[in-house]
């Protein structure tokens, strides 16, 4: 049975919208007490610490900011103001990106990987821990995110190039197994009704070029097609509105063939892929 303050905790965060009250004051809690879950109803008193995140939660300040992590595939990554805070969707996309990388590996070969707009590094991280004969470029150009992209990436082996996505990396071109991004596409006139994406994320990270927030998107395509070695993939993710114009960009045969989109776990259209032609 939880602890009187718990439940009480729940209830405040379920009245002020908070999608999943009960995990985020327990986690809170965890992190407040130094407790475990299962030992959470020995505890008489969480602390003034606890109450006061537990109120900028209430203000729908992202979990994963007052936490200062958060979780994604086999990682726990730092994230906080100034960083596009991982999304589960993202874990399909790197996973592509990691199936690929490691059937290039399987051949004798040690992959090659761009991640374009890599941001906290999620993507990256993830191809370089379970591939670890990969060799991973990371690519992100906002000075707020790379804070964040190098203490992450810390020790890992992943190469950080901070820099524009459209002229990165030259001497790689024709050369790389694997592009993959999770790049802005959120048309500016679509502002996300969730309050931890609206008023949290940054705008750069969120918002697309272009009235249709495909700008970027179109960028990562245009640079892909020059990274990429013949046969090599790409994969970046979209707006679940946007599938069919992805696959648009993708629909040149002398440059693209076997573009195919995917589906997130609520399927809904969420990435697209395609392989370099000769």
């Amino acid at each position: 049975m939880s602890p009187a303050w718990l439940s009480q905790a729940t209830r405040r965060l379920d009245v002020a919208g908070v999608p999943s009250p009960a995990v985020d004051a327990m986690l809170l809690a965890e992190q407040c007490t130094g407790v475990g879950r299962s030992r959470l109803a020995d505890v008489d008193d969480p602390g003034p610490e606890f109450w006061v995140l537990l109120e900028r939660r209430a203000r729908r300040e992202p979990l994963q900011h007052l936490l200062g992590r958060a979780w994604f595939r086999h990682l726990e990554v730092a994230v906080g103001p100034g960083v596009f805070v991982p999304r589960p969707e993202t874990e399909l996309v790197a996973g592509a990106a990691v199936d690929e990388s490691a059937r290039v590996a399987a051949t004798g070969r040690a992959p090659v990987v761009v991640d374009l707009c890599a941001g906290s590094g999620v993507i990256a991280l993830s191809v370089a821990r379970e591939v670890p004969a990969a060799r991973v470029h990371a690519v992100e150009l906002d000075p707020a995110a790379l804070v964040w992209l190098e203490r992450n990436t810390a020790g890992s082996g992943v190469a950080l190039h901070p820099g524009d996505l459209r002229t990165t990396l030259p001497e790689l071109d024709g050369q790389v197994d694997v592009v993959v991004s999770n790049p802005p596409y959120v048309p500016p006139a679509a502002v996300p009704r969730d309050p931890e994406v609206r008023l949290h994320d940054p705008d750069v990270a969120l918002y697309g070029s272009g009235a249709d927030g495909l700008g970027d998107v179109r960028a990562v395509v245009d640079r892909a097609a020059r990274l990429l070695r013949e046969g090599g993939l790409l994969v970046v993710e979209h707006a679940d509105v946007q599938g069919e114009q992805v696959l648009g960009l993708l629909a040149d045969p002398s440059v693209w063939f076997a573009a195919c989109d995917h589906r997130d776990l609520a399927e809904r259209p969420r990435f697209a892929t395609a392989r370099r032609g000769a």
